[in-house]
């Protein structure tokens, strides 16, 4: 059987079936866990990345009658979910992202042969770590949920459960304050 000319499920109406029967709750893991995990371990050290995509899935799964049916999409829930669990391990992540900003850069392939952009991004990395750690936690999951997971603005919004125009005008002074920082000689 063709499985590709199947209509694709959405995840509401998958919660929704999940409530009477829980294994279709698989669907919605099996869609989402490698993106959240992906982002957790961007976020986190691999370790509490598979803790924190684990709990985002089972904190889902025990709250899946509340979830908003009208939200065909699970991905902004679960995203959610996983930066509230990432929001405990936020001192540790401050520390690794000042780490990052004092270790010197990685020179394992020559120079030569890199081109220049990636050298450039390369040189930037202590100086962005930085800058990254000197944001609060909302703003740094803000822009981290746009710049390394992918959402959109709206998406962001319903993660962060705050209007899209506020996404819009936080991502404004957070790309402000990073521009700042980064211009400004050390």
């Amino acid at each position: 059987m063709n499985t590709d000319a199947l209509p694709r499920i959405d995840d509401a109406a998958l919660i929704r079936a999940s409530l009477e029967r829980p294994d279709e709750f698989a669907i919605v893991f099996d869609r989402h866990a490698d993106e959240i995990h992906d982002y957790a371990a961007r976020r986190l050290h691999r370790e509490q990345a598979d803790d924190v995509t684990a709990e985002t899935f089972l904190i889902a799964f025990r709250k899946r009658h509340r979830y908003d049916q009208t939200r065909s999409d699970a991905r902004p829930w679960l995203y959610g979910i996983a930066a509230n669990l990432i929001a405990g391990h936020r001192r540790s992540e401050v520390r690794r992202l000042k780490a990052m900003a004092r270790a010197p850069r990685e020179t394992t392939v020559d120079e030569e042969e890199r081109s220049a952009e990636r050298a450039s991004a390369e040189a930037m990395r202590p100086a962005l770590a930085l800058a990254l750690a000197k944001l609060s936690a909302q703003q740094r999951e803000l822009l981290l949920m746009i710049a390394w997971a992918d959402l959109s603005y709206k998406e962001a919004a319903e993660a962060m459960n705050i209007p899209v125009g506020t996404v819009r005008s936080r991502l404004h002074r957070i790309r402000a304050k990073l521009r700042d920082h980064l211009e400004t000689p050390k």
